[in-house]
């Protein structure tokens, strides 16, 4: 059923565009030096749109924590600059959402962006992993949380 889900979002809906003017656009911001930690997480979300019902967009410190204090500050800052571009992308994609969820063909891809919106407000820092991955990555915090 996943796949039948990727192959819809990829061949009516053209969620390859998507992914690759999302891939463009990261790989501009990392030219830039400054972009770069919106840059790879815009290559991330570019990645999780290739098949998005296999996988999910997850923050990276839940995978490991292994930034210096100095990364840490300059990713927020970045966060902080990126704010208002992400709040117009994010008001866009939920505007792309409603749209889409009135044609009934529209209902696959409505429901790819509506997982990703949480990424257009922050991309800074986030994986894009296999929903196995992230089930197994769950249940191990969950089992450590029970046996503390």
């Amino acid at each position: 059923m996943r796949t039948l889900g990727n192959i819809l979002w990829h061949f009516p809906c053209l969620g390859f565009l998507t992914a690759l003017l999302h891939l463009l656009l990261g790989l501009l911001l990392v030219i830039t030096i400054i972009g770069s930690p919106i840059g790879l997480g815009l290559i991330e979300l570019s990645k999780f749109q290739m098949s998005p019902f296999t996988s999910v967009m997850i923050p990276g410190d839940r995978i490991e924590d292994n930034r210096s204090l100095l990364r840490r500050i300059f990713e927020a800052v970045i966060v902080i600059i990126y704010l208002p571009i992400g709040l117009i992308l994010a008001l866009a994609t939920i505007i792309q959402i409603v749209l889409l969820v009135v044609t009934i063909v529209g209902i696959p891809a409505a429901i790819v962006l509506a997982k990703s919106l949480s990424t257009y407000f922050n991309p800074v820092g986030k994986k894009c992993v296999s929903r196995i991955y992230a089930e197994e990555l769950e249940r191990a915090e969950v089992r450590s949380k029970i046996y503390q």
